[in-house]
């Protein structure tokens, strides 16, 4: 299986099953509810778990929350470990709702300080790190290979963090020394504080999967200076980190990349709420994860159109087919994990009424459930029969009400040529 990977700008092979591969992903930092741009890195990962255990791998997927950061104590000062702590709880709950599963670790900076004390005293006691008043830097300018993720030339380089303590413009912050409002703090041998953004990564992946590891994942906007800075740091400690570095396309409105500071987000749990899990699902499947996407209440009707499509193709096909022509996908998943060309490939098996390679590929992107006909409670049936009847008379209005009262159950009723279909989103 090959791997396209920002480092060697090329597409990268992995190792022959079984492996074992570590993946380790970029998760949220915690301090509001996610917004859906966030859970394409979520999704994206874990379909590859899923890819990577079919083809016999073996694969641990580890993906970080980040509950101690400069954003948390910024939007709760005084309280940010109580904020944290909810919005870890609302990023499980909303990912929960995607239905595919969880991600084999996901360590807290928190729950790892140990570690990332200890990796930055390693960076210290080999001159790759000093201590300025409670603070520790890292020295750039000490590791020669710096800008080689990103391709920044060094000497180019904005200043990251200002601060006139500072060896070198260019270099960045490990640990800060505790500051007025800040209602956390551990112990460290340069005092009092909490690590820096780069260094918690840089520790829990070590901590998971070890000194060196197969890939690491986030989205685009992470490469500098983040994944450039955990690289950094990683192999200044003499670990040799990941060899594979993807990086995810973001989400645009109307063109533009979906962020907090734009202003322009849906969270995670309103886009569920509108669309339900089986469109989005969908809808992530339509670009390839190296590729933006766009998000628009166009997009998303698109892939909800697909979704149905799926689901009227398992009313009438016969469920107990086996796979034909499974060696298609693997083609495709395996060189560099075109799920595009994957979605393509399903269509073209249900329009060949080939129900076993639909249902099965499905499966993998959790969306087995189209596949899955709904067994309504009697009291909805009977209403849907109703309705039929009030469509039979042209009673517009009845059918309408009893619509929306079947919808007030948690159904949703189709009209099909032979009557209707009542689905369970």
């Amino acid at each position: 299986m090959r791997l396209y990977s920002t480092l060697q700008r090329t597409l990268v092979e992995l190792p022959p099953p079984p492996g074992p591969v570590g993946i380790y992903v970029c998760g949220p930092t915690v301090y509001q509810r996610i917004h859906v741009g966030n859970a394409r890195p979520y999704i994206i990962f874990i379909w590859l778990r899923r890819w990577l255990a079919e083809r016999g791998y073996e694969v641990k997927l580890v993906s970080n929350i980040t509950d101690v950061n400069d954003k948390i104590y910024e939007a709760a000062p005084g309280h940010s470990a109580e904020l944290a702590e909810q919005a870890s709880r609302w990023y499980i709950e909303d990912t929960d709702r995607l239905g595919l599963g969880r991600p084999d670790a996901e360590p807290k900076a928190t729950e790892t300080m140990g570690e990332i004390i200890s990796l930055i005293a390693e960076l210290v006691a080999g001159g790759h790190a000093y201590e300025a008043q409670g603070d520790v830097y890292f020295r750039v300018g000490h590791y020669g290979d710096y800008g080689q993720l990103s391709r920044q030339k060094p000497d180019q380089m904005e200043e990251q963090e200002p601060d006139p303590r500072k060896e070198d413009p260019r270099d960045f912050a490990l640990w800060k020394a505790s500051k007025p409002g800040e209602d956390t703090s551990w112990p460290s041998p340069w005092g009092k504080g909490r690590p820096g953004w780069h260094i918690e990564c840089s520790a829990m992946a070590a901590r998971e999967l070890g000194a060196a590891f197969e890939i690491h994942g986030g989205g685009l906007d992470l490469v500098f200076p983040h994944h450039e800075n955990e690289l950094a740091q990683s192999r200044a400690a003499g670990r040799e980190f990941a060899h594979i570095w993807m990086h995810n396309g973001l989400l645009r409105l109307t063109g533009e990349k979906m962020s907090k500071s734009l202003g322009n987000i849906q969270t995670l749990a309103q886009v569920l709420d509108e669309w339900g899990r089986e469109t989005l699902l969908l809808f992530f499947m339509t670009a390839h994860w190296r590729s933006p996407i766009d998000f628009s209440p166009e997009t998303l009707q698109s892939a909800r159109a697909q979704v149905d499509s799926f689901r009227d193709f398992f009313i009438n096909v016969a469920l107990g087919q086996e796979p034909l022509e499974w060696e298609r996908l693997v083609e495709v998943l395996d060189d560099d994990f075109n799920t595009s060309e994957a979605l393509a490939l399903i269509h073209e098996w249900r329009r060949r009424e080939l129900g076993g390679d639909v249902r099965e590929a499905l499966k993998l992107f959790g969306l087995g459930s189209l596949a899955e006909l709904d067994i309504a409670p009697p009291k909805v049936e009977d209403l849907a029969k109703q309705r039929l009847e009030a469509r039979v008379r042209r009673d517009w209005a009845e059918s309408d009400r009893l619509r929306e009262e079947i919808s007030s159950l948690g159904w949703v009723i189709r009209d099909t040529d032979d009557g209707y279909q009542l689905l369970h989103p």
